[in-house]
């Protein structure tokens, strides 16, 4: 079992505790991904089409009062997509500063070696610069997939929104025929 985890413990000795961090941060961005993935494969659906349901069973779709009510529907379902982006855009935000925290903590050990030891011990050095660099590139490494994420998710969210609004004039107009 000490095999398994060997190298994740070598991974956090050489990157320090903000590395411990920004991994707990990640998991929790990526767990919140994941359920968007599913509730937008899954419940979404449901909900859509329960929404297009409650237009058709609507007997008046031109007034005024019915395409202010379709869009208020609309937004209301949208914003089930839309809810977890916030805390998905903090978490991004967050990633960076912990690698800069990570970057700086590391910083200070090298400097503290260089004081104790002397400028003669490189292996000090490396392991301050090391502890210094891998959350630095860890927190930016995260940041930058959760931005692929949140940016295709949002890219989805305004097709989606496009979308329902076309579907819900079609089945209207279906509705009428």
């Amino acid at each position: 079992m000490d095999a398994l985890f060997d190298p994740v413990d070598r991974l956090i000795t050489a990157g320090g505790p903000v590395l411990v961090a920004i991994a707990l941060t990640a998991m929790l961005l990526f767990a919140l991904s994941f359920e968007r993935m599913i509730f937008w494969q899954f419940g979404y659906p449901k909900s859509r089409q329960a929404l297009i349901e409650r237009w058709i069973g609507r007997r008046e779709h031109i007034s005024w009062s019915a395409r202010t009510l379709r869009e208020s529907w609309c937004q209301e379902l949208l914003l089930s997509l839309r809810a977890p982006l916030p805390w998905l855009k903090l978490l991004i935000a967050i990633c960076p500063l912990l690698g800069l925290l990570g970057t700086v903590t590391g910083m200070i050990q090298v400097f503290d070696g260089l004081s104790l030891s002397g400028v003669g011990q490189a292996r000090s050095l490396s392991d301050g610069v090391a502890r210094a660099t891998l959350p630095t590139l860890a927190g930016m490494a995260v940041a930058v997939v959760g931005l692929l994420f949140t940016s295709r998710y949002e890219h989805v969210i305004r097709r989606e929104d496009q979308r329902l609004h076309d579907q819900l004039t079609r089945a209207a107009e279906d509705a009428h025929a």
